[in-house]
Protein backbone atom coordinates (compact mmCIF):
# COMPACT_ATOMS: atom_id res chain seq x y z
CA UNK A 1 0.00 0.00 0.00
CA UNK A 2 1.66 3.23 -1.16
CA UNK A 3 1.34 5.98 1.44
CA UNK A 4 3.25 9.24 1.68
CA UNK A 5 4.51 9.48 5.27
CA UNK A 6 6.21 12.79 6.08
CA UNK A 7 9.54 12.00 7.75
CA UNK A 8 9.65 12.93 11.43
CA UNK A 9 12.83 14.07 13.18
CA UNK A 10 12.35 14.27 16.95
CA UNK A 11 14.93 15.67 19.36
CA UNK A 12 14.78 14.23 22.89
CA UNK A 13 16.75 16.62 25.08
CA UNK A 14 16.43 14.37 28.15
CA UNK A 15 17.49 16.24 31.34
CA UNK A 16 19.40 18.99 29.56
CA UNK A 17 18.91 22.75 28.92
CA UNK A 18 17.06 25.08 31.29
CA UNK A 19 14.23 27.27 30.01
CA UNK A 20 16.54 30.12 28.97
CA UNK A 21 18.83 27.75 27.10
CA UNK A 22 15.74 26.20 25.51
CA UNK A 23 14.60 29.57 24.16
CA UNK A 24 18.02 30.26 22.65
CA UNK A 25 18.28 26.79 21.14
CA UNK A 26 14.81 26.82 19.55
CA UNK A 27 15.40 30.30 18.10
CA UNK A 28 18.73 29.26 16.60
CA UNK A 29 17.30 26.01 15.28
CA UNK A 30 14.47 27.85 13.53
CA UNK A 31 16.93 30.37 12.06
CA UNK A 32 19.27 27.62 10.92
CA UNK A 33 16.51 25.73 9.13
CA UNK A 34 15.12 28.92 7.59
CA UNK A 35 18.58 29.93 6.32
CA UNK A 36 18.94 26.47 4.77
CA UNK A 37 15.47 26.86 3.19
CA UNK A 38 14.24 23.71 4.89
CA UNK A 39 10.86 22.61 3.55
CA UNK A 40 8.54 21.28 6.25
CA UNK A 41 7.19 18.84 3.68
CA UNK A 42 10.61 17.18 3.65
CA UNK A 43 10.57 16.50 7.39
CA UNK A 44 8.48 17.44 10.41
CA UNK A 45 10.71 18.63 13.23
CA UNK A 46 9.86 18.34 16.93
CA UNK A 47 11.75 18.98 20.14
CA UNK A 48 11.08 17.32 23.49
CA UNK A 49 12.39 19.58 26.27
CA UNK A 50 12.20 19.00 30.03
CA UNK A 51 8.86 19.87 31.63
CA UNK A 52 10.20 23.16 33.03
CA UNK A 53 11.01 24.42 29.51
CA UNK A 54 7.68 23.69 27.85
CA UNK A 55 5.92 26.98 28.64
CA UNK A 56 8.87 28.97 27.28
CA UNK A 57 9.00 26.86 24.12
CA UNK A 58 5.23 27.18 23.67
CA UNK A 59 5.39 30.98 23.97
CA UNK A 60 8.25 31.28 21.50
CA UNK A 61 6.78 28.92 18.90
CA UNK A 62 3.39 30.66 19.09
CA UNK A 63 4.74 34.23 19.09
CA UNK A 64 7.10 33.72 16.16
CA UNK A 65 4.92 31.19 14.35
CA UNK A 66 7.84 28.78 14.14
CA UNK A 67 7.42 25.65 11.98
CA UNK A 68 8.40 23.39 14.87
CA UNK A 69 6.39 20.92 16.92
CA UNK A 70 7.14 20.10 20.52
CA UNK A 71 6.15 17.63 23.17
CA UNK A 72 6.92 16.24 26.60
CA UNK A 73 9.30 13.45 27.56
CA UNK A 74 6.72 11.61 29.69
CA UNK A 75 3.32 11.96 31.33
CA UNK A 76 1.38 10.44 34.20
CA UNK A 77 -1.09 7.67 33.64
CA UNK A 78 -3.33 9.64 36.03
CA UNK A 79 -5.25 12.77 35.09
CA UNK A 80 -5.07 14.44 38.54
CA UNK A 81 -4.75 13.64 42.21
CA UNK A 82 -2.21 12.92 44.95
CA UNK A 83 0.67 11.93 42.67
CA UNK A 84 3.57 14.07 43.80
CA UNK A 85 6.03 14.90 41.06
CA UNK A 86 3.93 13.60 38.19
CA UNK A 87 2.61 15.65 35.26
CA UNK A 88 -0.87 15.17 33.82
CA UNK A 89 -1.63 14.96 30.14
CA UNK A 90 -4.23 17.67 30.82
CA UNK A 91 -1.42 20.06 31.72
CA UNK A 92 0.54 19.18 28.58
CA UNK A 93 -2.53 19.74 26.43
CA UNK A 94 -2.94 23.23 27.95
CA UNK A 95 0.62 23.95 26.82
CA UNK A 96 -0.37 22.98 23.26
CA UNK A 97 1.96 19.99 23.22
CA UNK A 98 1.28 17.81 20.21
CA UNK A 99 3.37 14.82 21.20
CA UNK A 100 4.57 12.96 24.27
CA UNK A 101 7.28 10.29 24.52
CA UNK A 102 6.06 7.15 26.27
CA UNK A 103 7.99 4.04 27.27
CA UNK A 104 11.49 5.36 26.61
CA UNK A 105 14.09 2.77 27.56
CA UNK A 106 15.39 5.05 30.32
CA UNK A 107 11.92 5.14 31.87
CA UNK A 108 11.63 1.37 31.59
CA UNK A 109 15.08 0.64 33.06
CA UNK A 110 15.75 3.50 35.48
CA UNK A 111 12.17 3.85 36.73
CA UNK A 112 10.98 0.28 36.31
CA UNK A 113 8.06 1.11 34.04
CA UNK A 114 6.15 -2.01 33.06
CA UNK A 115 4.30 -2.75 29.84
CA UNK A 116 1.06 -2.19 31.79
CA UNK A 117 2.16 1.30 32.85
CA UNK A 118 3.19 2.14 29.30
CA UNK A 119 -0.23 0.99 28.09
CA UNK A 120 -1.96 3.18 30.70
CA UNK A 121 0.14 6.17 29.63
CA UNK A 122 -0.75 5.69 25.97
CA UNK A 123 -4.42 5.75 26.95
CA UNK A 124 -3.84 8.86 29.09
CA UNK A 125 -2.19 10.63 26.17
CA UNK A 126 -5.14 9.89 23.93
CA UNK A 127 -7.61 11.10 26.57
CA UNK A 128 -6.00 14.53 26.28
CA UNK A 129 -5.52 14.67 22.53
CA UNK A 130 -1.78 14.00 22.62
CA UNK A 131 0.03 11.78 20.12
CA UNK A 132 2.21 9.17 21.82
CA UNK A 133 5.72 8.61 20.53
CA UNK A 134 5.77 5.04 21.76
CA UNK A 135 9.26 3.63 22.33
CA UNK A 136 10.07 -0.05 22.04
CA UNK A 137 13.41 -1.81 21.92
CA UNK A 138 15.62 -4.65 23.08
CA UNK A 139 18.72 -4.86 25.25
CA UNK A 140 21.93 -6.61 24.17
CA UNK A 141 20.82 -9.63 26.21
CA UNK A 142 17.39 -9.64 24.53
CA UNK A 143 19.08 -9.44 21.14
CA UNK A 144 21.25 -12.44 21.88
CA UNK A 145 18.47 -14.56 23.37
CA UNK A 146 15.46 -13.66 21.24
CA UNK A 147 16.64 -11.84 18.11
CA UNK A 148 16.05 -8.24 17.16
CA UNK A 149 12.28 -8.02 16.75
CA UNK A 150 10.84 -10.32 19.44
CA UNK A 151 10.96 -7.91 22.38
CA UNK A 152 9.94 -4.74 20.46
CA UNK A 153 7.00 -6.62 18.92
CA UNK A 154 5.88 -7.89 22.33
CA UNK A 155 6.20 -4.41 23.83
CA UNK A 156 4.15 -2.91 21.01
CA UNK A 157 1.37 -5.47 21.42
CA UNK A 158 1.24 -4.84 25.17
CA UNK A 159 1.29 -1.05 24.81
CA UNK A 160 -1.62 -1.05 22.35
CA UNK A 161 -3.88 -3.43 24.25
CA UNK A 162 -7.32 -1.77 24.25
CA UNK A 163 -5.97 1.33 22.49
CA UNK A 164 -7.60 3.03 19.51
CA UNK A 165 -4.48 3.62 17.42
CA UNK A 166 -6.57 5.77 15.10
CA UNK A 167 -6.33 8.54 17.70
CA UNK A 168 -2.72 9.07 16.69
CA UNK A 169 0.52 7.17 17.14
CA UNK A 170 4.20 7.32 16.31
CA UNK A 171 6.35 4.26 17.06
CA UNK A 172 10.05 4.61 17.86
CA UNK A 173 12.31 1.58 17.67
CA UNK A 174 15.27 2.23 19.94
CA UNK A 175 17.62 -0.70 20.47
CA UNK A 176 18.83 -0.16 24.03
CA UNK A 177 22.27 -1.46 23.14
CA UNK A 178 22.71 1.36 20.62
CA UNK A 179 21.57 4.32 22.73
CA UNK A 180 24.49 6.54 23.67
CA UNK A 181 26.95 3.86 22.62
CA UNK A 182 28.07 5.49 19.40
CA UNK A 183 27.27 2.19 17.70
CA UNK A 184 24.03 2.45 15.76
CA UNK A 185 22.09 -0.46 14.36
CA UNK A 186 22.60 -0.96 10.65
CA UNK A 187 19.92 0.41 8.34
CA UNK A 188 19.03 -3.18 7.43
CA UNK A 189 18.56 -4.09 11.11
CA UNK A 190 16.36 -1.06 11.65
CA UNK A 191 14.32 -1.89 8.57
CA UNK A 192 13.74 -5.50 9.65
CA UNK A 193 12.39 -4.46 13.03
CA UNK A 194 10.37 -1.55 11.60
CA UNK A 195 8.74 -3.91 9.09
CA UNK A 196 7.86 -6.35 11.89
CA UNK A 197 6.35 -3.51 13.93
CA UNK A 198 4.30 -2.34 10.96
CA UNK A 199 3.06 -5.90 10.56
CA UNK A 200 1.83 -5.87 14.17
CA UNK A 201 0.09 -2.55 13.58
CA UNK A 202 -1.65 -4.06 10.56
CA UNK A 203 -2.88 -6.98 12.68
CA UNK A 204 -4.09 -4.71 15.47
CA UNK A 205 -5.42 -1.68 13.62
CA UNK A 206 -5.66 -2.62 9.95
CA UNK A 207 -3.51 -2.19 6.88
CA UNK A 208 -4.52 1.42 6.19
CA UNK A 209 -3.58 2.74 9.62
CA UNK A 210 -0.41 0.65 9.68
CA UNK A 211 0.64 2.10 6.34
CA UNK A 212 0.03 5.65 7.61
CA UNK A 213 1.85 5.30 10.96
CA UNK A 214 5.36 6.67 11.14
CA UNK A 215 8.04 4.41 12.60
CA UNK A 216 11.25 6.02 13.80
CA UNK A 217 14.69 4.67 14.56
CA UNK A 218 16.56 5.85 17.65
CA UNK A 219 20.04 4.99 18.87
CA UNK A 220 23.28 6.87 18.06
CA UNK A 221 21.66 8.75 15.15
CA UNK A 222 23.96 11.29 13.54
CA UNK A 223 24.11 13.39 10.38
CA UNK A 224 26.46 10.86 8.79
CA UNK A 225 24.03 7.94 9.11
CA UNK A 226 20.54 9.46 9.00
CA UNK A 227 20.18 9.36 5.20
CA UNK A 228 20.93 5.63 5.12
CA UNK A 229 18.20 4.93 7.67
CA UNK A 230 15.68 7.09 5.82
CA UNK A 231 16.26 5.18 2.59
CA UNK A 232 14.67 2.12 4.19
CA UNK A 233 11.03 1.55 3.25
CA UNK A 234 9.64 1.32 6.80
CA UNK A 235 11.89 3.82 8.62
CA UNK A 236 10.18 7.21 8.61
CA UNK A 237 12.42 9.30 10.79
CA UNK A 238 14.53 9.35 13.91
CA UNK A 239 14.28 9.85 17.65
CA UNK A 240 17.53 11.69 18.28
CA UNK A 241 19.13 11.87 21.72
CA UNK A 242 22.57 13.38 22.30
CA UNK A 243 22.90 14.78 18.79
CA UNK A 244 19.71 16.82 19.27
CA UNK A 245 21.63 19.05 21.72
CA UNK A 246 24.16 20.01 19.05
CA UNK A 247 22.54 22.70 16.94
CA UNK A 248 24.59 22.15 13.79
CA UNK A 249 24.38 18.38 14.02
CA UNK A 250 20.63 18.31 14.64
CA UNK A 251 19.98 20.83 11.88
CA UNK A 252 22.00 18.64 9.52
CA UNK A 253 20.02 15.54 10.57
CA UNK A 254 16.77 17.36 9.79
CA UNK A 255 18.11 18.25 6.33
CA UNK A 256 18.95 14.64 5.51
CA UNK A 257 17.73 15.07 1.93
CA UNK A 258 20.52 17.57 1.29
CA UNK A 259 23.22 15.05 2.15
CA UNK A 260 25.36 13.63 -0.61
CA UNK A 261 23.75 10.47 -1.91
CA UNK A 262 20.55 10.95 0.11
Amino acid sequence: MAVNRTPFIAGNWKMNLDHLQAIAFVQKLAWSLADAKHDAADAEVAVFPPFTDLRSVQTLVAADDLPLAYGAQDLSQHDSGAYTGEVSGAFLAKLDCRYVIIGHSERRTLHGESDAEVNAKVKAAHRHGLIPVLCVGETAEDLEQHGASAVPVAQLRAALEGVDAGKGLVVAYEPVWAIGSGKAATPDQAQQVAAALRGVLAEIAGEELAAATRILYGGSVKAVNIAAFLREADVDGALVGGASLDLDEFSSIVRFKKHVGA
